[in-house]
Formats: structure tokens, C-alpha cells, sequence
């Protein structure tokens, strides 16, 4: 039987805290997020590689204080700006940074630290020298497999216990990742009416060009 086609659905990870994968990962940014309204200056930058958990915890904190993402216009309350370190204006920068210290609060995210991003603005570095960072990490093995366990659910996949252990050991440690190679598994089960295996992930990565045995 000749292969289907499919349609792709866009599918959102849920982004609520009981679907956060707590691990020494992330752990102590957990900490520092829950923290608020306690962040010095009233802002906090989270940081860490893509694909590590930023913007699960960004929304975490979005949902308990109902804060907005910053669109260029001033709210009366917390804002969020993600991909801080490539905003590109540093008046944008030095403005919430003024708003969290008068009490609205500010949550960042960026890949890298506050003291290492260009500011030419003599009070914007030394505020960003002065900036509050949580730092998170690369999903570690806990983690990742609860995000592929997640994955699956929300397909409403049951992988065999050898999967989801089989996947950690070789795919990038990245939450992007684990949601396209689940994607692609589903895919791939439906086009050839196979069930979601550890054999049919294998032909999945070797065809992928990833190794895998």
C-alpha cells in the first residue's frame, strides 16, 4: 500500500508548571523564577542554550502573575521579554529595566549573559552588570525524557518502556528537537500503519543520517 499523505498540525507543548521536568538542570532557575516579586531591582534574566526550558519557565511565570509580553507599548504591569540579548534597541532595554526598579517587574530571557551584551548607554551597562541571571541548562536525562514522554501523550502515543531511554542516548538535547523527532515518529507510523517503535525511531534517525544502533 502506496504511502499518505498527512496534515501537519501544529501542535503547542503545554507550558503549564505541572508539565515542567524538574532536574538539577533547572532547578535553580526554578527557584529563582518562583522567587518574584524578591528579584533585585525587580527583574531577573533567564539564560540558557535554545531549546533548554526558557520560555516553559517564562510562561510558568507569565501565567502566576499575569504578566505581558513586551510589544512596544507601556503597561501598568510585569512584562516579559524574550531573546533579550538580540533586542536590538537599547533604549527598549534601559526603559523596563527602569519600569521593573519602580515596581512592575521585569522577566528577560537570553542565550547569553547581561554582562556580556553591547550596551553603549553608560547606565544601561551598569545595570545590566547589576542584573539578577538565573541560569539554565541543557536538558539533562531527566528532562528530556519527561519532555518526550509529554510529546508522545499529547499524541496520544504509549511508547514501550525501551523507547523514550533508546531516544535520550542520541538525540541533541533540545526540547525543539524532541518535538520534531516525535512529530516525525507519528508521521512516519501513520504513513506506513506501523506502531511507534524503537525499531521504526531507529530507521527514523538512520534516516535522518544520525547514528544509531
Amino acid at each position: 500500500m502506496g504511502r499518505q499523505l498527512r496534515l501537519r498540525l501544529d501542535r503547542a507543548l503545554r507550558s503549564g508548571r505541572s508539565d515542567f521536568a524538574v532536574s538539577p538542570a533547572n532547578a535553580e532557575a526554578l527557584g529563582a523564577v518562583d522567587a518574584w516579586p524578591a528579584w533585585p531591582g525587580g527583574a531577573l534574566c533567564l539564560v540558557g542554550p535554545a531549546g533548554s526550558g526558557k520560555s516553559h519557565l517564562a510562561a510558568i511565570w507569565v501565567a502566576r502573575t499575569g504578566a505581558v509580553a513586551w510589544d512596544g507599548r507601556t503597561s501598568g504591569g510585569p512584562v516579559l521579554l524574550e531573546d533579550a540579548d538580540r533586542c536590538g534597541s537599547e533604549e527598549v532595554l534601559f526603559h523596563l529595566l527602569n519600569r521593573a526598579a519602580e515596581g512592575h517587574g521585569l522577566l528577560l530571557t537570553a542565550r547569553a549573559r547581561p554582562a556580556g551584551w553591547p550596551a553603549h548607554l553608560p547606565d544601561l551597562r551598569s545595570r545590566l552588570n547589576a542584573l539578577a541571571v538565573a541560569e539554565i541548562e541543557e536538558p539533562d536525562d531527566l528532562v528530556l525524557s519527561g519532555v518526550l514522554a509529554r510529546l508522545f501523550a499529547e499524541r496520544s502515543i504509549t511508547p514501550p518502556e525501551d523507547l523514550i531511554p533508546y531516544l535520550v542516548r542520541r538525540i541533541e538535547r533540545s526540547v525543539p528537537q524532541a518535538r520534531a523527532l516525535v512529530e516525525r515518529l507519528d508521521e512516519e507510523a501513520a504513513a506506513l500503519h506501523r506502531p511507534v517503535t524503537r525499531a521504526l525511531a531507529r530507521e527514523v534517525l538512520e534516516a535522518a543520517g544520525e547514528v544509531s544502533d
